[in-house]
């Protein structure tokens, strides 16, 4: 189950300055599970809480972009008996050091993945590591299993 936040154009509000956004569960086929409006002075880091609320996660796994990476929300995935996935950016200090890791620790299991798409190719590389001994305050994500770099 991918989260992930959208904003709606032509959703412009009567009175309101900003477009309506809204984070989405969606099942791998594409299927919207769920939504949940952010509220105008608000980040989907509000939202994303009520909408796994809302849902019946038991058993699945559950992918959040780097928005979503916040121990309070990847706690609530592991209440709700279901996996996570959450990427972490480069800019902050986790996404950071995260890539130092790399060079230093052995990858347990690589993916790369070309996609051709929007005038531009993307290619992304995933390298799993499951070795935790140098993540700062690993103990404070819940059942963290590995980090993904």
């Amino acid at each position: 189950m991918a989260i992930d936040g959208k904003t709606l154009c032509g959703t412009r509000e009567t009175g309101k300055k900003q477009l309506v956004h809204m984070v989405s569960a969606w099942a791998g086929n594409g299927l919207v599970l769920g939504q949940r409006k952010v509220d105008e002075k608000s980040n989907e880091i509000t939202a994303i809480p009520k909408l796994l609320n809302a849902l019946e996660l038991g058993g699945t796994v559950v992918t959040i972009d780097a928005m979503g990476c916040q121990r309070e929300i990847a706690g609530l995935i592991v209440e709700k008996k279901a996996d996570y996935v959450l990427a972490v950016r480069r800019i902050r200090p986790a996404g950071r050091a995260s890539q130092r890791f790399v060079l230093l620790l052995e990858s347990d299991s690589v993916a790369e993945q070309i996609d051709c798409g929007h005038g531009r190719v993307e290619q992304r590389r995933c390298s799993v590591i499951a070795d935790l001994s140098l993540v700062e305050k690993a103990a404070e994500w819940a059942s963290l299993q590995g980090w993904c770099v």
